[in-house]
């Protein structure tokens, strides 16, 4: 399975957008865990790249594709931003930090995909997840 789409930067069109791309990933063999996970880490993506990378500027776009392969779900979110230093993130887990209400979108990421890596300056976010054959409940 690939799919490929693109949204305009608004935050109001992300609800009915997120569930149009599960509805589309239900059909791969995904526990109920992961699908949260999933959509949880595709939000948090979709949100960074419409806020920090298109700077909610409604006439750029987010690029989104999905490519399921034999074990693995693919997703790439793509922003038209300039980039940003993914190196070099401040942990949401520090103590000074604890009760910022943003800062958080990478590490949960990070922590709920199997894995996540930064392309192109960082306008980029791949992440997969992988599917174990038999595991749909």
């Amino acid at each position: 399975m690939k799919f490929s789409t693109q949204i305009p930067s608004r935050l109001d069109l992300l609800p009915e957008f997120i569930s149009s791309l599960l509805e589309k990933v239900k059909v791969l063999p995904i526990k109920e865990e992961d699908l949260f996970n999933l959509k949880l880490s595709i939000e948090e993506a979709l949100i960074n790249a419409i806020k920090h990378g298109n700077k909610m500027d409604p006439h750029l776009m987010v690029e989104v594709n999905l490519e399921a392969k034999d074990d693995q779900l693919i997703i790439q979110i793509k922003d038209q931003g300039e980039g940003f230093d993914f190196k070099n993130l401040p942990d949401p887990t520090q103590n000074d930090r604890l009760e910022k209400t943003s800062g958080r979108g990478v590490f949960l990421m990070r922590h709920l995909m199997d894995e996540v890596e930064f392309l192109d300056c960082g306008r980029i976010v791949k992440m997969v997840k992988f599917l174990k054959k038999g595991d749909k409940q």
